[in-house]
């Protein structure tokens, strides 16, 4: 193991030291004092038992186009944690802000709470490489947004039920054309947007994401069976073309 104090560290020499870590064989990497530094194991290529243990508040982007390695965040992260990320895991002990998953294309990411705008937006798939966003909380509007493939799972475990709370607010699956979005619980009639249709989540869509729950609840703890014991809903594309009629063809 090795320590990287990061207190007033710019994030270049930071991640050029956890680069440094990695390449002379280091499995975990604990960087103290983080408040704020941005890119954190960006574009860092490195083997699934590679762990980054981040103690503080990330900046934004944490783990964009990261492949292989876990990133552990002991507290909130800023907007879009695994931008663009092709593989590999990011567990955020907190919530974390907009776009998270933002374009996302391979690997997991787990937010213990709550999420911002727009998460999972532009998230993508290509044959069984597939994304996936848990989020043990809520999120706001447009979760979804032209998805394109991928699996975001929403627990909704920290919305206090005797005040029935709107899930999302608004335009949930906006252009949704690839992928699925599953909620615990009932969602709005109003809440999905153009392309976004709703359904009770089947044996299959349940069998799909227990897995996941069960993953979740081994981070950050929770009863597995009696979250996967609850009705869930199911938000999927109604076209793979859901703005077509928009277009004007010769």
């Amino acid at each position: 193991m090795v320590t990287i104090d990061c207190q007033d560290l710019h994030y270049t020499p930071m991640n050029m030291a956890i680069r440094e870590a990695v390449a002379k064989g280091e499995k975990e990497i604990v960087l103290q004092n983080i408040c704020g530094q941005r890119f954190i194991a960006d574009g860092l290529c490195a083997d699934s038992d590679v762990r980054i243990i981040v103690e503080g508040v990330p900046g934004g982007d944490l783990a964009m186009f990261m492949s292989g390695p876990t990133v552990i965040v002991h507290g909130n992260a800023d907007h879009a944690p695994g931008n663009t990320m092709d593989s590999g895991t990011v567990v955020i002990m907190g919530s974390s802000g907009d776009a998270t998953a933002h374009s996302m294309r391979g690997g997991t990411v787990f937010i213990r709470d709550n999420i911002g705008y727009r998460g999972g937006i532009h998230m993508k798939q290509y044959q069984d490489k597939r994304p996936v966003l848990v989020v043990g909380g809520s999120s706001g509007p447009f979760l979804g947004e032209y998805m394109a493939g991928g699996l975001i799972i929403v627990l909704r475990l920290t919305e206090d039920e005797n005040e029935q709370q709107p899930y999302g607010m608004m335009g949930l699956g906006s252009g949704i054309h690839g992928g699925k979005i599953v909620i615990r619980g009932t969602v709005s009639e109003f809440a999905p947007a153009i392309g976004a249709v709703m359904n009770p989540a089947t044996s299959v869509d349940m069998d799909d994401i227990a897995p996941l729950i069960r993953a979740y609840c081994e981070w950050f703890g929770g009863d597995a069976d009696a979250i996967c014991n609850d009705s869930f809903t199911v938000v999927t594309p109604f076209s793979a073309r859901p703005f077509a009629s928009k277009y004007v063809w010769e």
